[in-house]
């Protein structure tokens, strides 16, 4: 299990890198496409089908390094008051919940990557832009996030059996200090 979980993050940070070039893409074209319209008056031409793209890598890029960093929001109005014991299970039903979901997105993911890989599936803009590749990088984040939840399942189960607490979550670097 435990090559399987170092596997799985070193796959998740690849993706967090590429929904980070995805980002920076996104950024530079938007601001190339409003400085053109606005002050030369020539629009880029495919911004709309390229962002569209981009921020499938952002999302779905970024959900398995998340989920590895126990990083994704909660509400944690009864959580403090329970027993280590207690909030590993309610972690285990989460992590359980989530799996059936994203293993339900990700089975209907390989379809559709399937049908728009068999039809060359492409937008409609100025620019036809595939849509394969947006729905490969889809389904990849799904399946890890999906790889990372069975694995966070398996040890909050560990951990609930043998009445420990769930790991704190990683708290980012503090780089913006106020004084």
């Amino acid at each position: 299990m435990q090559w399987l979980s170092e596997k799985a993050q070193r796959l998740a940070v690849v993706m967090v890198l590429l929904g980070s070039v995805g980002m920076m893409v996104s950024m530079f074209i938007c601001v190339a496409d409003v400085t053109g319209t606005n002050f030369f008056g020539w629009p880029v031409d495919g911004t709309l089908e390229i962002t569209e793209s981009t921020m499938v890598l952002i999302v779905f890029g970024a959900l398995a390094y998340t989920q590895e960093q126990r990083g994704h929001i909660r509400v944690e109005l009864l959580h403090g008051f329970m027993s280590p014991r207690v909030k590993s299970f309610m972690d285990v039903v989460t992590h359980l919940l989530a799996f059936v979901f994203f293993a339900l997105l990700g089975w209907q993911s390989v379809s559709e990557l399937t049908y728009s890989w068999e039809m060359r599936e492409a937008t409609m803009g100025s620019i036809r832009f595939p849509l394969y590749p947006a729905r490969l990088l889809l389904t990849i984040g799904t399946v890890l996030l999906v790889v990372q939840l069975a694995l966070d399942v398996i040890s909050d189960a560990g951990r609930m059996w043998s009445g420990q607490g769930p790991p704190q979550a990683h708290a980012p670097a503090d780089t913006a200090k106020v004084s």
